[in-house]
């Protein structure tokens, strides 16, 4: 299986396709072997997309100590000079575009193309829906108080008319399937932690990739206002709204396309 050491953490990792390197940075959570993932998608027919899960997720090493986002962004440069990459496009969404924002101001020479999906520069510019705080609920709980957030559309008038997608929904929001893995709910809380601390806003004028911020029309985790103020702080960036709300990448089928369309520019 594919792993490599960085910084003392044993990284989980795969990659897949062909093309210019894309390294893609997932969000709060993410796991590998839940599928389908991002390499079921459309990405690996244009590019070499390497993913990857995070410190304190997936297989990846959940050491108990505090984690900081550049940490993470740290962890990312790793494993791409562990890989022999020297720089790549960069697709980071929700937490994962919190960390590519560190990554293209701590490690700009990495970065080629970047793009911020469903995130947040935190600070005055801005965070992301206080996942930190609301650690009490869980499974159900948990997914039927996200739902509406994540999507403003699905409020309980929506709900009460669609009683059977509602359903699918909160079923597939509710599972963890390595929810009694060792370390799982620590390494959990710790990126919890990491995020919550989360701030770019100050230093976002120095991103000097080439930037497209990626965002759904009624997203309340990641809101749209957010997503304005980032755009306009970060130079030349260019803002484009899809219909969606946090999972806009698979809502509205123009997204991938146009994400493709933009790494893909000279």
């Amino acid at each position: 299986m594919p792993f490599v050491t960085v910084g003392g953490l044993s990284i989980y990792y795969e990659r897949q396709g062909s093309g210019a390197p894309l390294l893609f940075i997932s969000g709060t959570g993410s796991d590998l072997r839940v599928k389908p993932g991002t390499l079921d998608g459309p990405l690996p027919k244009s590019f070499d997309v390497l993913a990857y899960d995070q410190r304190g997720l997936g297989q990846t090493s959940k050491p108990d100590i505090p984690y900081t986002m550049a940490d993470y962004a740290d962890d990312a440069a790793g494993l791409m000079t562990a890989i022999g990459w020297e720089s790549a496009h960069v697709a980071g969404f929700s937490f994962g575009g919190m960390v590519a924002q560190e990554l293209a101001l701590r490690h700009p020479e990495r970065v080629g193309r970047l793009v911020l999906g469903c995130t947040s520069p935190g600070g005055a510019g801005g965070a992301s829906y206080p996942f930190h705080e609301i650690g009490h609920l869980k499974g159900e709980a948990r997914a039927r108080h996200l739902l509406p957030i994540s999507d403003t559309r699905y409020d309980d008038t929506w709900a009460k008319a669609n009683p059977e997608q509602y359903a699918q929904l909160i079923a597939m929001a509710s599972a963890d399937l390595y929810a009694d893995e060792p370390g799982h709910a620590t390494g959990a809380q710790r990126q919890l932690e990491a995020r919550a601390a989360h701030d770019t806003w100050d230093r976002l004028a120095d991103i000097r990739s080439p930037t497209l911020i990626a965002a759904g029309r009624h997203d309340g985790i990641a809101k749209p206002e957010t997503q304005a103020r980032m755009a306009a702080r970060i130079p030349g960036a260019r803002l484009q709204f899809f219909d969606g709300g946090h999972m806009f990448v698979i809502q509205d089928r123009s997204a991938f396309p146009a994400i493709v369309a933009f790494l893909n520019q000279a």
